[in-house]
């Protein structure tokens, strides 16, 4: 059975993954056959929103790990023990924790860091020569990882000019894409699809992860 990493970045798209993606991704890879390996890295998150107000709770401590285990019912390992050899691809939900957790985007832009699991998992995945996805604002995170490096992205996360200008400002290239729909990095065998970059639902959402998840299963 062919399996794919599902990599979260904890749990509520505020301050962790974005769960409405992640959920999709999950069901779109069982529903083409697919095993889901979830893993998260093992780390305190940057910070704690209370999603009914949006208000930040900075002396609220969260861990990733054990946040993203509530999306993937415990059935989740460390980032750290991700082994690329294990799985025939990796795909990236979206949600702030991946500009806050997994790197630090939200807050530094194009000069932001990223944390080493993260950038590990994306070089070696990219120099396996196999299938990465990523959504809504995880393209400019994998744009991240790979600067400074040999590989260059073509990418979506919509059409947000701040956003995509930091994707093209860390020597990626940014595309503009519709919602429901998805660009294909042939190169570099890397897909991408706004999501909640844009909205504004959950269907058209689901549309554009959709077409991700396939057209990764069917680079495999």
């Amino acid at each position: 059975m062919k399996k794919v990493a599902v990599v979260l970045s904890g749990c509520g798209f505020l301050d962790g993954a974005e769960i409405q993606e992640s959920v999709v991704t999950l069901l779109a890879l069982e529903r083409a056959g697919v095993r889901s390996i979830c893993a998260a890295p093992d780390i305190d998150q940057h910070h704690t929103i209370n999603h009914l107000t949006s208000e930040a709770h900075d002396h609220a401590k969260r861990n990733v790990l054990a946040e993203s285990a509530r999306i993937a019912r415990g059935e989740i390992i460390p980032l750290e023990n991700l082994k690329i050899a294990d799985v025939d691809a990796v795909i990236f939900p979206g949600g702030f924790g991946a500009a806050k957790n997994l790197c630090t985007l939200a807050f530094d832009g194009p000069a932001c860091k990223i944390i080493d699991e993260v950038k590990r998992v994306i070089l070696e995945t990219l120099g396996a020569k196999k299938p990465l996805g990523v959504i809504c604002i995880a393209p400019a995170m994998a744009a991240r990882a790979v600067k400074g490096t040999k590989y260059s992205l073509k990418v979506t996360i919509g059409n947000d000019a701040g956003t995509a200008g930091a994707i093209e400002a860390m020597g990626s290239k940014h595309v503009e894409c519709a919602v429901d729909d998805i660009v294909f990095d042939k190169a570099n065998k890397v897909v991408s699809t706004p999501a909640y970059m844009l909205g504004p639902s959950v269907a058209p959402v689901a549309a554009g992860i959709e077409k991700l998840v396939a057209k990764v299963v069917s680079l495999i």
